[in-house]
């Protein structure tokens, strides 16, 4: 059962809706502890004064901003306590836009929205006034010792709350200083190479689909960890990083994608499943390393329940 990290209202205008505060997302990260080489103890870090070496127990650490090289401006926990905002359990919206309007890019960490006891009613207009008006709301809240931009939308019968990023923390490409075009500024594309792009993005057009999108890194790391954990001898085969395409070979690339795709649509033979691309830049050289080591459809089987079997314990 979902646990609630944080528990407060919402609020506009003379209305207050009573909620709590869920994690909307569960990071599948494989973590790896240290361990020495040789003999596999657990390593551990230890706070140690530069000066000494010495070992600086937790409440003897202060904090200090780095002013200028070695130069510190020092504040005690006390100092940082009473600049830190005030703990408010009210969910503040100040605007509501919409969602065109705000790019992904501000968009960091994703929360649901449940109403608390006896705000079931209230909750439930507040998400379907947002359904009919179609909008997203700009609210400011504080969550664990930090003030928050948040934008709250309606999903289905619940509100979802993501917090955003303030607009100085968002770097503008006018701020790259010619970062991103490291030699020289790119021509205008040709009108020709310009429509087949076109073509071939809308040869590849479909709805999103999230569970069309696996981790594969991860799968294929849990099932070396399983194979590993087993005492099977793993070869791995070297990998091929994908090479650019340069600017001669454009228009070959694009047709050669082009008829690539148009190939998957015949193999289909009219029966109206969406095409995929016969290769992709980012497994390519996955797919040449995992063909080189199978060697039969039986080992594929084996990889297969060895996988469940570890994502059954994860």
């Amino acid at each position: 059962m979902a646990r609630a990290i944080w528990s407060g209202s919402i609020s506009f205008g003379l209305l207050n809706v009573p909620v709590k505060l869920y994690s909307a997302v569960s990071k599948q990260t494989v973590r790896f502890r240290e361990l020495r080489e040789g003999d596999g103890s657990r390593v551990k870090h230890k706070r140690v004064a530069e000066s000494d070496g010495k070992e600086v127990p937790y409440e003897k650490i202060v904090k200090g901003y780095e002013y200028a090289p070695d130069q510190y401006v020092v504040l005690s926990r006390d100092e940082l306590s009473e600049l830190e905002p005030q703990r408010s359990r009210t969910i503040e919206i100040q605007d509501f836009v919409d969602l065109d309007d705000i790019d992904p890019i501000y968009f960091e960490q994703p929360y649901y929205l449940g109403p608390d006891k006896g705000a079931a009613r209230a909750y439930a207009l507040l998400v379907q006034a947002m359904k009919d008006s179609r909008k997203v709301a700009i609210a400011r809240f504080v969550l664990r010792n930090k003030e928050h931009l948040a934008a709250i939308r309606p999903m289905e019968d619940v509100l979802t709350l993501t917090t955003m990023r303030f607009q100085d923390e968002v770097t503008s490409p006018g701020d790259l200083d010619g970062e991103v075009f490291e030699e020289e500024k790119p021509k205008k594309p040709e009108k020709r190479e310009l429509e087949m792009a076109k073509q071939l993005i809308e040869s590849l057009a479909g709805n999103f689909k999230p569970n069309s999108y696996r981790d594969e890194y991860r799968e294929e790391l849990l099932d070396l960890l399983e194979r590993k954990a087993e005492g099977k001898d793993v070869v791995s085969a070297p990998t091929e990083e994908p090479k650019p395409t340069k600017a001669p070979d454009l228009m070959a690339a694009l047709e050669e994608s082009l008829a690539a795709v148009k190939g998957d649509e015949a193999a289909t033979d009219g029966k109206g499943s969406k095409p995929k691309p016969k290769a992709k830049a980012k497994s390519s050289s996955r797919s040449k390393s995992s063909s080189k080591s199978k060697s039969s459809s039986s080992s594929n089987g084996r990889k297969s329940s060895s996988r469940k079997k570890t994502k059954a314990r994860s």
